[in-house]
């Protein structure tokens, strides 16, 4: 990765006072602590900023967008077309999987499975679902990329939250801050703006990402970084400025067919992506350039390479099926397991648009041929796993995971 600096307007900051609105809550030292005054950023204008990227680093980007592309294609020819197509799906819950780890949140792929059919108690498979469906919507919507694209993503992520009904999808009316302090931010390692400030700050990231005079790229790093500056939400900045990116690189058309694993990328070495962020705040964009860069390489190869397993893994399930009439419901439910690879039987009439008779028979179908395991053991409510799909999605969740030890 490149060290090459790119200058971007230094953050500002203002002035303001504080005092803890509750202080019974706290110990009087504390209170102490965090009364009186402390600094805010004020993010600088980023509509019109002249980019001057060294030749160096604009080599690498331009070498990452090729693999972006490179990536995209390979998904066209790997077992779906478009974005609603079986491998797209699985990216994309991969992807939203990544995003929720570089927050702390982890789940399995069995239990993001079993959430998606509502047969999940884990808090975290829920709020990984969350973001499933913000990541859906960054890269379902037809129109550019604007305020309410990022307020609908938002409120998505938190669909499966009750703690979050207030908030979600709108953005947050009090201070917020990153580090240290219970009470207040004057002991915070970032404060991002006052609230009156997100609106104006907003509108100018949004005139910005109108933008067709930049590579995307570059565009879609910078963006990201200034959302994550803003922080216009009370919680799931993150996760909705990872979607952001998404919604971007769909926008401008870098990526058409696929879900590329971007956040996988950035998690393979979180601990420059967040001093890449600092170092944006500080004026310089080459290290989250720079990162992004690397970040697609990284997606690109990853990501062709768990297609690859997943490809593989349907060629021997197709295998184990054979003699099987081509039209059955057994057939059609085995190209569902991709995308789904838990299944109950109110998944399968819905998805099949069939009764339930008819999705008993395509379920046992592929137990009888160890396509499917049933996994309760219960004659009501049962639960159909398919290990080998799961399998690959744990291993490449694994891969992430120690890239980024």
């Amino acid at each position: 990765m490149t060290d090459a600096r790119v200058d971007f307007p230094v953050l500002e900051h203002e002035v303001l006072t504080w005092s803890p609105s509750n202080p019974d809550l706290f110990s009087r030292r504390e209170v102490e602590r965090q009364s009186g005054d402390y600094r805010a950023a004020v993010t600088p204008a980023m509509a019109e900023w002249s980019m001057d990227v060294p030749a160096p680093l604009l080599a690498d980007v331009e070498d990452a967008t090729r693999e972006l592309a490179r990536m995209d294609g390979y998904a066209s020819g790997a077992l779906g077309m478009g974005v609603s197509g079986p491998m797209p799906s699985i990216l994309l819950r991969s992807e939203s999987a990544s995003s929720s780890q570089i927050e702390q949140l982890t789940t399995s792929a069995l239990q993001l499975a079993m959430a998606a059919i509502d047969e999940s108690t884990k808090a975290n498979a829920a709020a990984v679902l969350g973001n499933v469906l913000a990541m859906q919507a960054a890269i379902g919507g037809r129109a550019p990329v604007s305020t309410e694209t990022l307020l609908e993503m938002h409120r998505l992520l938190f669909s499966e939250s009750r703690s979050m009904t207030e908030e979600a999808g709108r953005f947050r009316r009090q201070q917020v801050w990153i580090g240290p302090g219970t009470g207040g931010p004057r002991l915070a390692d970032f404060v991002p703006p006052r609230h009156q400030r997100i609106p104006e700050a907003i509108s100018d990231l949004m005139t910005f990402i109108g933008r067709e005079d930049l590579p995307v790229l570059i565009q879609a790093a910078v963006a990201h970084a200034q959302f994550e500056t803003i922080h216009p939400f009370t919680d799931g900045n993150g996760r909705t400025g990872r979607a952001l990116i998404h919604a971007i690189l769909k926008d401008k058309g870098l990526v058409t067919d696929s879900v590329v694993p971007l956040s996988a990328g950035l998690l393979s070495d979180v601990e420059t992506y967040f001093a890449a962020l600092d170092a944006f705040r500080s004026g310089d964009a080459g290290p989250i350039i720079a990162r992004f860069a690397g970040a697609a390489r990284f997606a690109g190869l990853a990501g062709r390479k768990l297609m690859d397993d997943l490809a593989a893994t349907m060629g021997g399930l197709e295998a184990k099926l054979e003699g099987v009439r081509s039209d059955s419901s057994a057939w059609r439910l085995l190209r569902l397991l991709i995308s789904q690879p838990v299944v109950n039987l109110r998944f399968v009439t819905e998805a099949l648009s069939t009764n339930d008779m008819t999705a008993l028979r395509a379920l046992e179908t592929l137990r009888q041929r160890d396509i499917l395991r049933e996994s309760t053991g219960r004659r009501r409510n049962r639960i159909w796993r398919q290990p080998d799909v799961l399998g690959v999605l744990d291993s490449f969740a694994e891969v992430i995971r120690r890239s980024s030890n």
